[in-house]
């Protein structure tokens, strides 16, 4: 846990609690605060800053909305750092759905792109850990669907730890955020086991020729029938979402 020895130095300007938040920031992308450390009281984050408090609870508020920090209520509570940044960006990708009337169909072409490069750098780079992670995963999700319960959660990790293989950060952020955005929409309709299942089963298949190295091509097709499934089970979403 961080100590509130960090000394934060005092801002000035027209808008203090952008330059507060950025302080923050700042420090988070530094590694001097660290998800999971809890940040000072209010009132001692006022006087490092020399700022009143309503400054910084504006301060707090935007790296809150942001996805940089927690703000716990109660006994003991306040706020603490945790990385929900993707998710953030995945609540924004749900509302550029609804706004800027993006399709399924749209939405399907874009991952599969996306994905089909991952696939190519994943079989380039992913190294034994990567493999151990997505083989682990596989059969956790297996033992779910086993124990007749929904593999969601399971079934979209394996495609950020198949982003993650790459070795390519930009790729990690970019699936991360659109499976953000898939595992709300899909939460909007029915569980359903045997889809569940049917997703377990393409991702078996879809490791089994990755970790070959040789086929490529067919995980490809395995891929791009394992996206045409969703998308299938997508097009019963209601038209507003929000409803």
């Amino acid at each position: 846990m961080a100590k509130h020895s960090i000394l934060f130095s005092p801002v000035k300007g027209r808008r203090t609690f952008e330059e507060v938040s950025h302080e923050i920031k700042k420090l988070i992308f530094q590694g001097s605060l660290k998800p999971g450390d809890k940040l000072p009281p209010e009132l001692e984050l006022a006087n490092q800053f020399n700022v009143g408090r309503q400054t910084i609870r504006e301060a707090l508020r935007i790296l809150e909305l942001s996805g940089f920090i927690k703000v716990h209520k109660g006994f003991g509570g306040g706020p603490v750092i945790k990385d929900t940044i993707l998710n953030q960006i995945g609540s924004l990708y749900l509302d550029a759905f609804q706004m800027e009337k993006i399709t399924i169909d749209e939405l399907t072409v874009a991952r599969y792109k996306i994905e089909k490069m991952i696939i190519q750098d994943a079989v380039a780079f992913a190294d034994e850990d990567d493999w151990v992670a997505l083989s682990e995963n596989v059969e956790a999700a297996r033992k779910k669907i086993e124990a007749k319960t929904i593999a969601l959660e399971e079934n979209i990790e394996f495609h950020k730890l198949l982003a993650k293989a790459t070795k390519n950060h930009v790729f990690f952020v970019l699936v991360s955020s659109i499976l953000a955005l898939l595992q709300e929409l899909l939460s909007r309709l029915p569980p359903d086991l045997k889809v569940s299942e049917a997703a377990v089963v393409s991702h078996e298949k879809l490791l089994t020729e990755l970790m070959s190295k040789k086929g490529r091509k067919k995980a490809e097709r395995i891929l791009a029938e394992h996206l045409e499934s969703v998308k299938n089970r997508l097009q019963s979403l209601p038209d507003k979402i929000y409803e």
